[in-house]
């Protein structure tokens, strides 16, 4: 979401003779440590005849020494610059243990390479009375900053003012008022007879204004704005320096960008030389312009914008359409909540007390909106790598030609409640949804917990360690065990149902599943049963061997879907799956082993689990 800015500082001297001008030194250009990504930087300087050179002074700021070679009637300068205002969090920074509260002492070293910032230029009575009165008991460091920095914001109004120098610190205290550069140095001074080191910071003040009026407190300046400007930096062990603008009671942000960084202002000026005598008339501009800006929530495209994104849209559907190319794609929103986006369910928390109830009130609002009659589905889905669990997934899937594929909602389990349904009703189920498919119920192959993994898992835990606890360390494998041992491990974890269709005969087909230790042993996990079919311990057959799956052509035309409602109300009116013996039934073989070998083993299956 960034936007990039033009600053634009013209700067004019006018003599009324021809002068000469001795070398003289501009800091005009962005600091080393400027956070404000520049993009790109120019200086352009009048009379055209004159040398430059780039240096950098003893504190690291750039300077450009210029060496004019003729007299001239004019001194013109302009700066140049294109600035992306990426926003800065002020408060992103570490600090050494030792300096996380106020007061602290610096290292001898430190201190040392400090010696320029601490030093004391001021101390009249003003200042020590305002001194007085800041607490120096034990404070958490950025906090005693913030209210620092408050403190002088509040005490000293700003203005413009025009006359050449700084004011003293008691000037700017009895008067209550004072220039930027007025407070800046003034702020310097308290923080170093606090013990602080602290510097002078001359620099540009980029401002623009906000794309919506605030909501609790001033929404900043009217239009777009860029001028000269000085505040203060303090050092703070770990963090560095750190910016403090007393004009406005804030920390430094995105727009303020450093030129110079000094111990005295004199050492900041933006621009020092001298001329022959003369009368001379001064000017000079300072602007700012957007030049690119990414549409935003405040600020999303213009009606002109979206007009062109839909003109580019149809053609690039024409020509989609010409060529016969056909796509599928697929969305994946992000939602945070506007009331509580710090809690851990908004941001790394799989689930929360809020996540499931507002993602189920959208799935029926979709369900709604798009494809009433829908057929929803509560599960996993993607699994990422390095999360120890997949992700919860919510879909409801809809008929374009608005034939309902779910009709009764009152046969949509509410998530919500427990309807005490177990192993018994989940057998149940699959004995009659076996039944409805033609399938013998002998099919059915219960899943069980592998006692080994369970035996093996508990005898790890440490003897002081009840399994049967949820809050333990390691929670995912300890209350996955817990939830088991809890239980009956001897009892199904559920039931597979191995099926096929065989596009032959036009209908569903099953297969025995024969395991080595005589009972089919889930993998251990937390996930459906479904997932943790140990498919690879099923008899193994050549690629060759297996019976081939046809594919359809993805290009190929569909016929229409048919009526699934109308299909089964055709099959109830034929005969009752309770009452009627499936087809499959009549001609069993006399054992499961026996069938197994003469025939394909089916490594597909339909899974009945309670959860």
């Amino acid at each position: 979401m960034a936007i990039r800015v033009a600053v634009n500082h013209k700067t004019h001297y006018t003599y009324d003779r021809p002068v000469s001008l001795s070398p003289h030194t501009f800091r005009l250009r962005p600091a080393v440590h400027c956070r404000t990504p520049i993009e790109s930087y120019s200086l352009t300087i009048r009379p055209e005849n004159h040398f430059i050179n780039w240096q950098q002074d003893p504190f690291g700021n750039h300077l450009a020494r210029v060496v004019f070679l003729e007299q001239a009637r004019e001194l013109y300068v302009e700066v140049d610059l294109v600035a992306e205002m990426t926003v800065i969090n002020p408060f992103d920074f570490f600090m050494e243990a030792y300096a996380e509260n106020f007061p602290f002492s610096y290292t001898p070293q430190l201190k040392k390479e400090l010696i320029p910032y601490l030093e004391i230029k001021e101390n009249g009575p003003l200042l020590q009375e305002w001194l007085s009165k800041v607490g120096r008991s034990e404070k958490r460091m950025v906090d005693f900053l913030v209210e620092l920095n408050q403190r002088l914001w509040k005490d000293t109004a700003y203005t413009v003012r025009l006359e050449v120098g700084i004011q003293t610190c008691e000037q700017t205290l009895e008067k209550g008022l004072g220039s930027c550069r007025d407070t800046g140095w003034l702020l310097v001074q308290i923080l170093r007879h606090l013990g602080l080191a602290a510097r002078f910071v001359s620099g540009y003040l980029v401002q623009l204004t906000a794309d919506l009026k605030s909501l609790d407190g001033p929404s900043g300046p009217e239009a777009d704005f860029t001028d000269l400007h000085a505040w203060a930096e303090v050092y703070v062990p770990g963090a560095g320096w750190i910016g403090l603008d007393p004009t406005s009671g804030l920390f430094a942000g995105e727009g303020h960008i450093p030129l110079a960084c000094t111990p005295d202002p004199v050492s900041a000026a933006p621009v020092t030389g001298a001329t022959d005598q003369c009368e001379v008339e001064f000017s000079f501009d300072n602007s700012v312009r957007r030049i690119h800006e990414d549409p935003r929530v405040t600020k999303p495209y213009t009606d002109a914008q979206w007009a062109d994104i839909n003109a580019l849209g149809e053609q690039v559907e024409q020509d989609l359409v010409n060529g016969d190319v056909r796509l599928s794609m697929g969305g994946e929103p992000t939602f945070v909540s506007v009331d509580d986006m710090e809690s851990p369910e908004w941001n790394y928390s799989a689930d929360g007390p809020l996540k499931r109830k507002l993602a189920g009130d959208l799935v029926r609002r979709l369900n709604k909106t798009f494809g009433a009659d829908d057929m929803r589905y509560y599960g996993q889905g993607k699994w990422y790598p390095g999360e120890p669990l997949p992700r919860w997934k919510l879909g409801c899937f809809w008929r374009k030609d608005g034939v309902p594929m779910w009709r009764n909602p009152d046969l949509l389990a509410d998530e919500t409640r427990d309807y005490g349904y177990g192993v018994p009703e989940a057998e149940q189920f699959a004995i009659r949804l076996a039944r409805w498919l033609s399938i013998s119920p002998d099919y059915l192959v219960p899943g069980y917990e592998d006692p080994y993994y369970l035996i093996w898992a508990e005898g790890n835990l440490p003897t002081d360690v009840d399994p049967l606890k949820a809050n333990l360390k390691d929670p995912l494998e300890r209350r996955r065990l817990a939830r088991i041992l809890y239980g009956d491990p001897t009892a199904p974890a559920g039931f597979a149902l191995p099926l096929r269709w065989d596009f032959k005969r036009d209908k569903w087909e099953s297969s025995p599943w024969i395991f080595r230790r005589g009972h089919m042993f889930l993998t251990p996990g937390d996930s459906p049963m479904g997932l943790r079919l140990p498919l690879d311990a099923l008899p193994w057959a050549a690629e060759e061997k297996r019976a081939p799956i046809p594919e359809r052509s993805q290009l190929s035309e569909f016929p229409p879907l048919p009526d699934l409602h109308q299909t089964v109300a055709e099959r109830n009116g034929a005969r009752d799956p309770e009452k009627s013996e499936p087809k499959r039934q009549d001609h069993l073989p006399e054992s499961r082993e026996e069938e197994a070998n003469g025939e394909e083993i089916t490594h597909t299956a339909l899974c009945v689990e309670a959860r």
